[in-house]
């Protein structure tokens, strides 16, 4: 399971879809709502995409080192950039 952190509103759709391509379920959060921590869970991978709220990306690293969980920062909300994370941490589990 994947959990993406900022990105754009628009693209929720796209990234959960290209997410389910490489056989991922995923959880994004474009906009802090709440208490990020209490709904990451345990995934496999964090991705932090850039975001206007700055903080939400540090509790959810903070989150993510707590837990051993690995952390992939894209500087792009681009779904190329998205892919090829995907393809670097899929090829590394396999």
């Amino acid at each position: 399971s994947v959990v993406i952190i900022g990105g754009n509103e628009r693209m929720v759709c796209q990234y959960t879809d290209i997410c389910k391509d490489y056989g991922c379920k995923a959880k994004v959060f474009p906009k802090e709502h709440g208490s990020v921590k209490k709904k990451i869970g345990n995934p496999d991978l964090m991705i932090l995409l850039p975001t206007r709220i700055p903080q939400n990306g540090i509790t959810a690293s903070q989150e993510a080192k707590k837990n051993n969980i690995p952390i992939a920062r894209i500087h792009t909300s681009s779904a190329t950039a998205l892919r090829s994370v995907l393809d670097e941490h899929c090829a590394a589990a396999m």
